[in-house]
Formats: C-alpha cells, sequence, structure tokens
C-alpha cells in the first residue's frame, strides 16, 4: 500500500508557544502526533521527545515486530521524562498525549495515550477510531454515563499521557486498511471546534494538501485557544 500525506501545526491564536508535535513516515507506514500537556511545565519538551523517538524506529519489520518497539519507545519516552522531571523540574509533571498509526499492506494500527485523536474517513462517513483517555470516557466505559452524554461533555482533563505516570498504559486497536482510506491524526485543538461534518467534507478533498489547508483554516477561523496539529494521510492503491 502507497500513502499520500500531507501536514500542518499551528499555535492557534491564544498559547504563546507551540507545545505540539508530529512526525509523518509516509514512506515507512508511522504517523504521529502529539500534544505537550497545556497548564505542565515543557510540554513541547514532552512532544517532541516523543516524535524525535518515533523518527529512529526501524520499520523494516512485521507490523507486529513494529508495534512492539513503537510500544516500547513510548515506555522508555515515559521514564525519561519522568526522570527529567524529578531531577530537573523538582518533581513537576512533564508529559503529552500522543497518538500513533503503524500500516502495512491492508492492516493498520493505532496506539495511543491522552485524547489526541485518528479518525477514517471512508466513503461518506467518518469514523473516530480511537477513544479520549479521560474522565467522561472512563464513566462511558463503566456504564455510568450513556454515550449522549460522553458526547456532550468537554473536558481537557486527560487520565493517561506520555509522562504521567511511572506506568505507561496505551490503548491499541486494529482495523482495516482499504484504498482511498483517509486518516487523520490530531490534536484536540483541531476537533473541539469541528464538527463531524466538517472533517468529511475537508477529508473528501482530492488531494490531501486541501485537506489540512481546509482543516486548518477551519480551526484558525474559530476560537483556536490551543495548539492546533494534524496529519492527514490516505492510502493508495
Amino acid at each position: 500500500m502507497r500513502w499520500s500525506s500531507a501536514d500542518a501545526t499551528h499555535r492557534g491564536k491564544v498559547r504563546s508557544n507551540n507545545e505540539d508535535a508530529l512526525i509523518s513516515r509516509p514512506d515507512a507506514g508511522l504517523w504521529a502526533v502529539a500534544d505537550g500537556m497545556g497548564g505542565h511545565h515543557a510540554g513541547e519538551v514532552a512532544s517532541q521527545a516523543i516524535t524525535d523517538s518515533l523518527a529512529a524506529v526501524d520499520t523494516d519489520r512485521e507490523l507486529w515486530q513494529q508495534v512492539d518497539i513503537v510500544e516500547d519507545v513510548l515506555v522508555a519516552v515515559n521514564d525519561a521524562l519522568r526522570e527529567h522531571a524529578r531531577t530537573l523540574r523538582r518533581g513537576t509533571t512533564i508529559g503529552s498525549t500522543v497518538v500513533t498509526m503503524l500500516a502495512q499492506d491492508s492492516v493498520g494500527v493505532a496506539l495511543w495515550a491522552g485524547d489526541s485523536r485518528l479518525y477514517r474517513a471512508r466513503g461518506d462517513c467518518v469514523e473516530q477510531i480511537t477513544r479520549d483517555h479521560n474522565p467522561i470516557s472512563d464513566l462511558l466505559d463503566d456504564g455510568v454515563v450513556s454515550e449522549a452524554e460522553a458526547l456532550a461533555a468537554d473536558t481537557n482533563v486527560v487520565t493517561r499521557a506520555v509522562g504521567g505516570h511511572s506506568d505507561l498504559t496505551l490503548d491499541l486497536a486494529v482495523f482495516d486498511v482499504e484504498p482511498s482510506d483517509t486518516y487523520l491524526l490530531c490534536s484536540d485543538g483541531l476537533y473541539r471546534d469541528a464538527s463531524t461534518q466538517d472533517l468529511l467534507r475537508a477529508l473528501s478533498a482530492e488531494r490531501v494538501r486541501d485537506s489540512v489547508d481546509q482543516l486548518l483554516n477551519h480551526a484558525l477561523a474559530g476560537p483556536a485557544k490551543d495548539n492546533v496539529t494534524l496529519i492527514v494521510t490516505r492510502a493508495l492503491a
């Protein structure tokens, strides 16, 4: 499977710096978006540590081996950030959400922690492949709130992040990949002010560069209170 990819990152209208980072390796079938945790010290250090480490991943392996390597890399970054925070930041949390997508042939895998998301557009439907790690989603998983209540809720609190806890727990989703599938990896600064129809309209563009430009422009036309980062990648026959 070949891929066509485009990406963008912007600090938004309110934040003084950009704590997001991304990596796009379409030739290797590896993409990731990391969102440095707002309100914490050196969120950009955490997100950049993630993408720098993923840039060095050897992808000339079977997909299941790549998944194991990526998981090991993220656990190592988690440990390094925890140590960095303990020794240099007097115990202050240095963390980042992450969503990673790997693909080989007709199989894709998502690994994530936090509320950065992966979507798939196929035909006239957009599906969210990841599930946010936040208190509302946790309550939904436990059956305490309904799907409608979860969708109506809005929270910036995440319950998982790289660097957030001594033991990093990543969720994993395996999915099929078809030619013309279009995938969107993004930080919450993009999707919080975009409807499903906004996403579908942009992801239906003929060129992925146009999809990225439309989505970024849409975000910047709104409040854009957070950093905005996105990757759009499309499977080619």
